[in-house]
Protein backbone atom coordinates (compact mmCIF):
# COMPACT_ATOMS: atom_id res chain seq x y z
CA UNK A 1 0.00 0.00 0.00
CA UNK A 2 1.07 3.99 -0.41
CA UNK A 3 -0.31 7.09 0.29
CA UNK A 4 -2.24 8.87 -2.73
CA UNK A 5 -0.08 11.71 -1.79
CA UNK A 6 3.26 10.10 -2.38
CA UNK A 7 2.25 8.40 -5.69
CA UNK A 8 1.48 11.69 -6.93
CA UNK A 9 4.91 13.21 -5.18
CA UNK A 10 6.77 10.35 -6.81
CA UNK A 11 5.19 10.83 -10.39
CA UNK A 12 5.75 14.59 -10.57
CA UNK A 13 9.62 14.11 -9.66
CA UNK A 14 9.99 11.22 -12.17
CA UNK A 15 7.75 13.35 -14.75
CA UNK A 16 8.02 17.17 -14.09
CA UNK A 17 5.18 18.29 -14.98
CA UNK A 18 5.93 21.64 -14.28
CA UNK A 19 8.53 21.84 -17.20
CA UNK A 20 5.47 21.63 -19.42
CA UNK A 21 2.59 24.12 -21.69
CA UNK A 22 0.19 21.64 -22.11
CA UNK A 23 -3.28 21.01 -23.40
CA UNK A 24 -4.78 20.31 -19.32
CA UNK A 25 -3.68 19.50 -15.70
CA UNK A 26 -1.06 16.93 -15.06
CA UNK A 27 -1.28 14.74 -12.15
CA UNK A 28 -4.43 13.81 -10.08
CA UNK A 29 -7.36 14.22 -11.99
CA UNK A 30 -9.55 12.88 -9.53
CA UNK A 31 -9.35 12.84 -5.64
CA UNK A 32 -10.04 8.73 -4.47
CA UNK A 33 -9.20 6.95 -0.94
CA UNK A 34 -6.04 8.08 0.42
CA UNK A 35 -4.39 4.50 0.33
CA UNK A 36 -3.29 3.02 -3.10
CA UNK A 37 -2.95 -0.83 -3.41
CA UNK A 38 -3.58 -1.61 -6.75
CA UNK A 39 -3.33 0.36 -9.69
CA UNK A 40 -4.80 0.13 -13.64
CA UNK A 41 -2.93 1.85 -16.53
CA UNK A 42 -4.54 2.43 -19.83
CA UNK A 43 -4.13 5.38 -22.33
CA UNK A 44 -7.59 6.78 -21.92
CA UNK A 45 -9.79 7.92 -19.03
CA UNK A 46 -12.82 6.33 -20.57
CA UNK A 47 -15.98 4.82 -19.50
CA UNK A 48 -14.66 1.40 -20.48
CA UNK A 49 -11.41 1.62 -18.85
CA UNK A 50 -13.06 3.01 -15.60
CA UNK A 51 -15.30 0.03 -15.47
CA UNK A 52 -12.64 -2.41 -16.38
CA UNK A 53 -10.84 -0.98 -13.66
CA UNK A 54 -13.43 -0.45 -11.02
CA UNK A 55 -13.87 -4.50 -11.78
CA UNK A 56 -10.63 -5.11 -11.32
CA UNK A 57 -10.25 -3.80 -7.81
CA UNK A 58 -8.70 -0.90 -8.50
CA UNK A 59 -7.37 1.99 -5.94
CA UNK A 60 -6.21 4.48 -8.46
CA UNK A 61 -6.14 4.67 -12.61
CA UNK A 62 -3.09 5.67 -14.47
CA UNK A 63 -3.34 7.22 -17.97
CA UNK A 64 -2.11 8.87 -20.62
CA UNK A 65 -5.34 11.09 -21.44
CA UNK A 66 -7.40 12.68 -18.81
CA UNK A 67 -10.48 14.15 -18.00
CA UNK A 68 -10.28 17.56 -18.50
CA UNK A 69 -8.76 19.39 -21.77
CA UNK A 70 -8.26 23.37 -22.38
CA UNK A 71 -11.08 24.41 -24.50
CA UNK A 72 -13.89 22.20 -22.47
CA UNK A 73 -16.98 23.93 -21.31
CA UNK A 74 -16.99 22.85 -17.59
CA UNK A 75 -20.24 21.44 -17.31
CA UNK A 76 -20.66 17.74 -15.60
CA UNK A 77 -22.98 15.98 -18.18
CA UNK A 78 -23.29 13.15 -20.37
CA UNK A 79 -20.29 11.26 -20.32
CA UNK A 80 -18.44 13.47 -18.68
CA UNK A 81 -20.92 13.25 -15.63
CA UNK A 82 -20.55 9.51 -16.14
CA UNK A 83 -17.16 8.70 -15.94
CA UNK A 84 -17.11 11.27 -12.77
CA UNK A 85 -19.81 9.76 -10.82
CA UNK A 86 -17.59 5.91 -11.74
CA UNK A 87 -14.65 7.02 -10.58
CA UNK A 88 -16.63 8.56 -7.30
CA UNK A 89 -18.72 5.97 -6.24
CA UNK A 90 -15.48 3.71 -6.05
CA UNK A 91 -14.06 6.03 -4.84
CA UNK A 92 -11.02 5.89 -7.43
CA UNK A 93 -8.08 7.79 -7.62
CA UNK A 94 -7.39 9.45 -11.62
CA UNK A 95 -3.89 10.07 -12.43
CA UNK A 96 -2.98 11.59 -15.82
CA UNK A 97 0.06 12.50 -17.66
CA UNK A 98 -0.04 14.02 -21.17
CA UNK A 99 3.14 15.80 -22.49
CA UNK A 100 5.17 14.78 -19.52
CA UNK A 101 4.64 10.85 -20.44
CA UNK A 102 5.00 11.47 -24.33
CA UNK A 103 8.57 13.35 -23.28
CA UNK A 104 10.29 11.47 -20.58
CA UNK A 105 13.53 10.08 -21.86
CA UNK A 106 13.16 6.31 -20.43
CA UNK A 107 9.48 5.64 -19.68
CA UNK A 108 7.76 8.15 -22.01
CA UNK A 109 5.88 7.32 -24.90
CA UNK A 110 8.13 8.35 -27.76
CA UNK A 111 11.42 6.22 -25.62
CA UNK A 112 9.37 3.02 -25.13
CA UNK A 113 8.03 3.00 -28.82
CA UNK A 114 11.52 3.44 -30.04
CA UNK A 115 12.36 0.75 -27.99
CA UNK A 116 9.92 -1.60 -29.42
CA UNK A 117 11.21 -0.61 -33.28
CA UNK A 118 14.70 -0.73 -32.38
CA UNK A 119 15.52 2.79 -32.55
CA UNK A 120 17.85 5.02 -30.56
CA UNK A 121 16.91 8.48 -30.49
CA UNK A 122 20.19 10.83 -30.18
CA UNK A 123 17.97 14.31 -30.67
CA UNK A 124 15.58 15.58 -30.08
CA UNK A 125 13.64 18.10 -32.12
CA UNK A 126 10.07 20.56 -32.32
CA UNK A 127 8.03 22.44 -29.55
CA UNK A 128 9.26 21.58 -26.37
CA UNK A 129 11.59 19.31 -27.80
CA UNK A 130 8.71 16.31 -27.68
CA UNK A 131 10.15 14.67 -30.74
CA UNK A 132 12.86 12.08 -31.29
CA UNK A 133 15.23 11.12 -33.96
CA UNK A 134 17.95 8.90 -34.30
CA UNK A 135 19.50 6.37 -37.56
CA UNK A 136 17.37 3.66 -38.76
CA UNK A 137 18.90 -0.11 -37.94
CA UNK A 138 20.21 -1.49 -41.45
CA UNK A 139 17.49 -3.84 -42.23
CA UNK A 140 14.66 -0.80 -41.83
CA UNK A 141 15.86 1.57 -44.46
CA UNK A 142 13.81 0.77 -47.25
CA UNK A 143 10.51 2.22 -46.87
CA UNK A 144 8.51 -1.37 -47.59
CA UNK A 145 10.14 -3.08 -45.01
CA UNK A 146 10.00 -0.49 -42.52
CA UNK A 147 6.01 -0.17 -42.89
CA UNK A 148 5.89 -3.90 -42.60
CA UNK A 149 8.11 -3.73 -39.24
CA UNK A 150 5.97 -1.25 -37.99
CA UNK A 151 2.74 -3.34 -38.91
CA UNK A 152 4.11 -6.04 -36.99
CA UNK A 153 5.44 -4.99 -33.95
CA UNK A 154 2.31 -2.69 -33.51
CA UNK A 155 -0.45 -5.07 -34.75
CA UNK A 156 -1.98 -2.54 -37.11
CA UNK A 157 -1.46 -1.36 -41.04
CA UNK A 158 -0.01 1.66 -40.70
CA UNK A 159 -0.89 4.65 -43.61
CA UNK A 160 2.14 5.36 -45.32
CA UNK A 161 3.04 8.56 -47.82
CA UNK A 162 6.57 7.02 -49.83
CA UNK A 163 7.82 10.88 -50.70
CA UNK A 164 10.22 10.69 -53.46
CA UNK A 165 11.98 6.79 -52.39
CA UNK A 166 15.12 7.90 -50.78
CA UNK A 167 17.28 5.85 -48.80
CA UNK A 168 15.72 6.29 -45.64
CA UNK A 169 18.69 6.97 -42.76
CA UNK A 170 17.32 9.23 -40.35
CA UNK A 171 13.97 8.36 -38.60
CA UNK A 172 12.06 11.01 -36.64
CA UNK A 173 9.04 10.52 -34.58
CA UNK A 174 6.79 11.67 -32.07
CA UNK A 175 3.80 9.61 -30.83
CA UNK A 176 -0.24 10.38 -31.10
CA UNK A 177 -1.97 13.21 -32.66
CA UNK A 178 1.83 15.10 -33.95
CA UNK A 179 1.10 15.38 -37.43
CA UNK A 180 1.91 19.06 -36.77
CA UNK A 181 5.43 18.39 -36.28
CA UNK A 182 6.16 16.73 -39.44
CA UNK A 183 8.07 20.20 -40.71
CA UNK A 184 10.68 19.90 -37.82
CA UNK A 185 11.19 16.66 -38.29
CA UNK A 186 12.27 17.74 -42.23
CA UNK A 187 14.11 20.71 -40.93
CA UNK A 188 16.14 18.28 -38.52
CA UNK A 189 17.15 15.97 -41.55
CA UNK A 190 14.57 13.09 -41.40
CA UNK A 191 13.92 10.94 -44.12
CA UNK A 192 11.01 9.46 -42.86
CA UNK A 193 8.67 11.12 -39.78
CA UNK A 194 6.52 8.56 -37.60
CA UNK A 195 3.54 9.80 -35.73
CA UNK A 196 -0.44 8.43 -34.98
CA UNK A 197 -2.68 10.21 -36.85
CA UNK A 198 -2.46 11.97 -40.59
CA UNK A 199 -3.93 15.20 -41.60
CA UNK A 200 -4.50 17.25 -44.99
CA UNK A 201 -1.13 18.96 -45.01
CA UNK A 202 0.97 16.29 -44.84
CA UNK A 203 0.37 14.94 -47.63
CA UNK A 204 1.43 18.16 -49.74
CA UNK A 205 4.22 18.16 -47.69
CA UNK A 206 5.70 14.89 -48.34
CA UNK A 207 5.35 15.49 -52.48
CA UNK A 208 6.86 18.00 -52.21
CA UNK A 209 9.61 17.46 -50.15
CA UNK A 210 10.01 14.27 -50.97
CA UNK A 211 10.20 13.14 -46.91
CA UNK A 212 8.14 9.85 -46.02
CA UNK A 213 5.57 10.16 -43.70
CA UNK A 214 4.30 7.26 -41.27
CA UNK A 215 0.77 7.26 -39.52
CA UNK A 216 0.70 3.88 -37.51
CA UNK A 217 -2.24 5.00 -35.35
CA UNK A 218 -2.62 7.41 -32.54
CA UNK A 219 -3.96 5.00 -29.07
CA UNK A 220 -1.11 1.98 -31.27
CA UNK A 221 1.89 4.27 -30.91
CA UNK A 222 0.43 5.21 -27.31
CA UNK A 223 0.37 2.41 -25.55
CA UNK A 224 3.84 1.90 -24.15
CA UNK A 225 4.91 5.03 -21.91
CA UNK A 226 1.79 4.10 -19.48
CA UNK A 227 2.75 0.41 -19.27
CA UNK A 228 6.51 1.30 -17.93
CA UNK A 229 5.63 3.95 -15.76
CA UNK A 230 2.62 1.81 -14.10
CA UNK A 231 5.47 -1.22 -14.10
CA UNK A 232 8.20 1.26 -12.45
CA UNK A 233 5.52 3.25 -9.81
CA UNK A 234 4.66 -0.15 -8.91
CA UNK A 235 8.08 -1.60 -8.26
CA UNK A 236 9.25 1.20 -6.83
CA UNK A 237 6.24 1.73 -4.43
CA UNK A 238 5.12 -1.89 -3.74
CA UNK A 239 1.62 -1.43 -5.37
CA UNK A 240 -0.06 -3.90 -7.08
CA UNK A 241 -0.58 -2.92 -11.01
CA UNK A 242 -2.46 -4.51 -14.37
CA UNK A 243 -2.50 -2.44 -17.89
CA UNK A 244 -5.94 -3.08 -19.36
CA UNK A 245 -6.07 -1.76 -23.21
CA UNK A 246 -9.20 -0.63 -24.87
CA UNK A 247 -9.12 -0.64 -28.28
CA UNK A 248 -9.18 2.31 -30.32
CA UNK A 249 -8.91 2.22 -34.28
CA UNK A 250 -7.88 5.56 -34.11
Amino acid sequence: MAQRTDIERTLGNWLEPGRFKDYGPNGLQVEGRDEIGRIVCGVTASLALIDAAIAARADAILVHHGLFWRGQDGRVTGWMKQRLARLLAADISLFAYHLPLDAHAELGNNAQLGLRLGWQADARFGEQELGFAGALPAGQQDLTLLQGHVQAVLGRAPTVLAGDGRPLRLVAWCTGGAQGYFEAAIAAGADVFLTGELSEPQAHIAAETGVAFIAAGHHATERYGVQALGERLAAELGLQQQFIDIANPA
